[in-house]
């Protein structure tokens, strides 16, 4: 391997030069509408997304932690309220229910697939339960067949931040639940240029309510029905992604083929138990927003990865529970070994669409390297 050619874990400016025109062109143009939040091409940008999800309504918002956050506030989330969610995820994923007041309340997770394990939910359920939200992650949706076997009347909101165009029986991330929410931070599989999100719903009096919670909770000007917040989508954001948004499936087919191709370059390693490669579970597509390998002695493999030039990352390394902001929870060391086990083992791969071959195969064998 050779340092002086590092592989990146991720790569915005491999962009083709007709995807650079058509984002070129889309903020020019809202430039020279005048308007830049919540303009013409956001009303574009939401009808495409909600076709592409395969929902009824789609609603562009700041970020996908405000995706989250909003979510909640339209099903009255609020002090005492108690959420269901995983202690293993980005930190939205607990941190939004405790900003309304509600209480998370974390399952454990399966050890393969990093998702809640749906088999432990029911124990979770309380009379407090406002919501159940599972967390899809690192491309790959929860059980969501169980979990809406088990949820009855519990509304469910997806986050799907991380899993854009994944699918569970051909159901769609996003569209399975009460709501859903997404995520377009850059270096999501559908980014944009900076923070935004979006709310998707089948829902219509939800869709009307989080479009109103998104403007302050702003009937007209300086009538307010409610307090909401300011989780307006950048229409420049809006451009951005409705120009990429036709990129989407090819470069998703892309990442599942890079996933094939380490599967296969490190299919003995696995075999000899020195790595765990993801696990796609029957019935789902998993779109690899990550490539995460589990290996025992994740750190020491780290440093010789990089050592020579490959970039990998951890996602995530303190699970919520152990987290000192949650602390006030009771949750102790212990509480979640799945998640805990994880956090110490996790390894992400360089993964993105324009990762070439050749990158592909010196990762395999710089990984090969570490783990001799």
């Amino acid at each position: 391997m050779n340092p002086d050619h590092p592989v990146p874990l991720l790569d915005l400016t491999r962009y083709d030069e007709e995807l650079k025109r058509a984002i070129a062109c889309g903020v020019e143009g809202v430039f020279s509408s005048g308007r830049f939040i919540l303009g013409a091409v956001n009303t574009q940008f939401e009808k495409a997304f909600a076709d592409r999800i395969g929902v009824r309504h789609a609603l562009g918002v700041s970020s996908g932690t405000d995706a989250l956050l909003v979510a909640l506030m339209a099903l009255g989330v609020g002090p005492g309220d108690e959420v269901i969610t995983s202690p293993f995820s980005f930190f939205a994923s607990a941190g939004v229910v405790s900003r309304l007041g509600g209480r998370p309340v974390f399952v454990d997770i399966e050890p393969d697939t990093f998702n809640v394990n749906a088999d432990r939910l029911s124990a979770a359920i309380t009379p407090r339960t406002k919501v159940i939200m599972p967390v899809h992650l690192y491309g790959q949706c929860a059980d969501m067949d169980t979990i809406q076997e088990i949820s009855g009347e519990i509304p469910i909101v997806e986050d799907a931040c991380q899993a854009v165009g994944a699918t569970q029986q051909r159901r769609t991330a996003g569209a399975m639940g009460k709501m859903g929410a997404f995520s377009f931070y850059p270096t999501k599989n559908l980014g944009g240029a900076g923070d935004a999100g979006a709310v998707t719903t089948d829902d219509d009096d939800l869709a009307a309510l989080v479009s109103n919670l998104r403007l302050h909770g702003e009937a007209e000007r300086y009538h307010h029905l409610r307090v909401g917040g300011n989780f307006r989508m950048d229409s420049v954001q809006a451009a951005v992604l409705l120009a990429k948004l036709p990129y989407l499936d090819a470069w998703t087919s892309r990442r599942i083929a890079i996933a094939d191709r380490y599967g296969e370059l490190l299919w003995d390693a696995e075999m000899s138990g020195r790595i765990a490669l993801p696990t796609v579970a029957a019935g789902r597509r998993h779109v690899f927003h990550q490539y995460v390998v589990r290996v025992s002695d994740r750190d020491r493999v780290r440093q010789k990865l990089a050592e020579a030039g490959i970039s990998t990352a951890v996602f995530y390394p303190v699970p919520f529970h152990l987290q000192e902001c949650f602390a006030d929870l009771g949750y102790r060391e212990g509480d979640f070994p799945e998640a805990e086990r994880a956090a110490k083992e996790v390894l992400a791969l360089p993964m993105f669409p324009q990762l070439t071959d050749d990158e592909v195969g010196r990762v395999a064998e710089a990984v090969l390297a570490a783990l001799s």
